[in-house]
C-alpha cells in the first residue's frame, strides 16, 4: 500500500498523526508529511483509518 496527501485539501488536523504518527507528521506548515510512502503491512490497518478519518480527505491512496 502507498500513500500520499493532497497538499490543497489538508488543513494539518493531524487526525492521521494521532492515529499512525510513524508515517504521518506536520512540517513547519502544519501540512502533512508523508514519513513513509510504502506501508508495512502491519501498519495498513492504522493507515486506511486514517484515510477513512481524515477530516478534508486529503490523504490518498496510491495503490495497493
Amino acid at each position: 500500500m502507498r500513500v500520499g496527501v493532497d497538499r490543497d485539501l489538508c488543513e494539518g488536523n493531524a487526525v492521521c498523526v494521532g492515529i499512525a504518527p510513524d508515517i504521518f507528521d506536520l512540517d513547519d506548515d502544519d501540512q502533512v508529511i508523508i514519513l513513509l510512502e510504502d506501508v508495512p503491512a502491519e501498519r495498513k490497518s492504522d493507515v486506511e483509518q486514517a484515510l477513512a478519518q481524515c477530516p478534508r480527505a486529503a490523504l490518498l491512496r496510491l495503490d495497493d
